[in-house]
Parts: C-alpha cells; sequence; structure tokens
C-alpha cells in the first residue's frame, strides 16, 4: 500500500513536471541541464523531467515602468526635478533571460542618465517647449542599448518638470508682467484706433457737410438762373404783346393815353412830396414827353 502511494506520488511529480501550459501573452525559457535549450510558446508543452526546466517566465505585453524623480541640470545651470515613465516589452525572451541579469533595472538606470544628457544640452525656457523633443531622443538611445536585452522600448513620457521655487516665482513673475504688457498695448491700440475712427468720422462729416453746401449753392444757383430766365422770358412776352397791341388799330392812341396819365401821376407824386405845387409851365411840354415816348416804343417795336 505505501509502495502503491510511493508510485503514486512519483507518477504525479512526474506529470507535473513533463505537462506544461503556457499562458497567452508569455514566454517561457527552458533550460537542459543548465543550458539554453528552447522557449516555449503559449500553449501545453512537454518537458522531460529532471533534465529539463523552466528557467525565466516572461510577459510579451507592454509594460509600464516608473522611472524615479530625479535632478537634472540644464545648459543655463538651473535644477530641474524631473520624472516619468517608461512603456517596454519583451520582444526576445532568450535575450531577456541572458543579456542582462536585471533589465528593468537596466533599463531604469539607463533612462535616468539619458534624460540628464538631454537635458543638459537644453536651456531652462526649452526644457518646456521641447518635452516631445526629449521623450523621443530618450526612446531613440534607450531602445538602442534595450536591443541587447530582448527589450523593445515604445515610449517614454516625462510626467513632470519641477524648477526650484525662485524660479518658479521668477517664471510666474515674468509670465505677469507679459501679460500686463499685452494688455496695455492691447490699451493703447484700441485708444489709437478710437482715435483713428474719430478723425475718420470727422473728415467723412466735413466732407458730407461741404458736400451739402456745394450742392445747396448750385441748387440755389440754377433757382436763381431759373427765376431769372422766368422774369426776362415774362418780360419779353409782355414786351412783343405790348408791340402787338401798339401795332394794332388804336393801339397807339392808347398807349398815348398810358404814357400821359402815368406823366400826370408822375407830377402828382412830386407835389405830394414837396410843398411846392408843381405843374407844367408849358401843356405843350406834355405832349412833347409823349411824343419822345411813342418814338421810343416804335423803335423797340
Amino acid at each position: 500500500m505505501e509502495v502503491a502511494l510511493i508510485i503514486a506520488v512519483i507518477a504525479a511529480i512526474f506529470v507535473v513536471q513533463t505537462f506544461k501550459i503556457v499562458p497567452q501573452q508569455n514566454a517561457w525559457v527552458v533550460e537542459r541541464l543548465g543550458k539554453y535549450d528552447r522557449t516555449l510558446t503559449p500553449g501545453l508543452k512537454f518537458v522531460v523531467p529532471f533534465i529539463e526546466r523552466v528557467a525565466y517566465k516572461h510577459s510579451l505585453k507592454e509594460v509600464p515602468l516608473d522611472v524615479p524623480s530625479q535632478v537634472c541640470i540644464t545648459k543655463d545651470n538651473t535644477q530641474l526635478q524631473v520624472d516619468g515613465i517608461i512603456y517596454f516589452q519583451v520582444t526576445d525572451p532568450m535575450r531577456a533571460s541572458y543579456g542582462s541579469s536585471n533589465y528593468i533595472f537596466a533599463i531604469t538606470q539607463l533612462a535616468q542618465t539619458l534624460l540628464r544628457s538631454v537635458i543638459g544640452k537644453m536651456e531652462l525656457d526649452k526644457t518646456f517647449e521641447e518635452r516631445d523633443h526629449i521623450n523621443l531622443s530618450v526612446v531613440a538611445s534607450l531602445d538602442e542599448a534595450a536591443a541587447n536585452w530582448g527589450v523593445k522600448v515604445l515610449r517614454y513620457e516625462i510626467k513632470d518638470l519641477t524648477p526650484p521655487a525662485a524660479i518658479l516665482h521668477s517664471m510666474q513673475a515674468q509670465i505677469t508682467a507679459e501679460r500686463e504688457k499685452r494688455a496695455l498695448i492691447a490699451a493703447s491700440e484700441g485708444r489709437k484706433q478710437e482715435q483713428i475712427n474719430i478723425a475718420v468720422g470727422e473728415r467723412e462729416a466735413f466732407i458730407a457737410r461741404s458736400e451739402g453746401q456745394r450742392q445747396a449753392e448750385i441748387n440755389k444757383a440754377q433757382g436763381d438762373a431759373a427765376a431769372i430766365t422766368a422774369v426776362a422770358d415774362a418780360t419779353a412776352d409782355a414786351i412783343r404783346k405790348i408791340a402787338s397791341a401798339i401795332q394794332s388799330p388804336g393801339g397807339e392812341q392808347a398807349v398815348q393815353l398810358k404814357v400821359a396819365e402815368k406823366a400826370v401821376e408822375a407830377y402828382a407824386q412830386l407835389a405830394q412830396k414837396n410843398n411846392t405845387m408843381i405843374v407844367p409851365g408849358n401843356m405843350s411840354e406834355v405832349s412833347a414827353l409823349i411824343g419822345t415816348a411813342m418814338t421810343l416804343l416804335k423803335n423797340k417795336a
């Protein structure tokens, strides 16, 4: 009974040591008598008990690795507290097993060294502007070195860049001054534009007023000319009618009578304006006046 139990235990150990189930996205390194033999891929695999053993187990998934915070010196001798994170993946399980005793520690240390080197070539202001460049530079150099460890470095991201408190305070003051400067410039530009708008408005108003005055004067002149023309046309028409009336039968006698009436009215007005009564000394003067007027009318006709 005891022998059967022992055989059962040995058989169970033999089965456990022989059959291996490798999970998905994993790779197991098998050694035969202490020497690398093969890499087991996902699925059910067989291992010779007591001769072969699974020496290393690697996950082939993408792994995030936090890089401890460190102090870096910039080109202008400013200290920066920098920390980041690396994303890597095991691509060669055999190299990852035998290329380095601890590839995770090696990647971390190399990332810190490369980060100090890249930041040391930049000035403080550039480190904030060139974060993408820093990340790419670290990844390129780190991936080249990690190839010997069977690791592919996918990305590196800077999580935080923290300057000393004094530098941070001066940067805040500089930002505040820059914002105040932009505010003053914007205000002056606004006042300048306001003055320009006022000047343009006044010029346009003056031009409009002058155009209005000019048009008014033109209209007045045209109106005066039209009035003069109308008066002249009316006078000419009246003269033509008078001349026509004179040439008609009895017209000349009517004109003589009208002229005599006007002469008498004129003498009457003179008498009203003076205390002395003025009468013609000779009635023949009235006849002569009428004859002279008729002669002028005939000449005009």
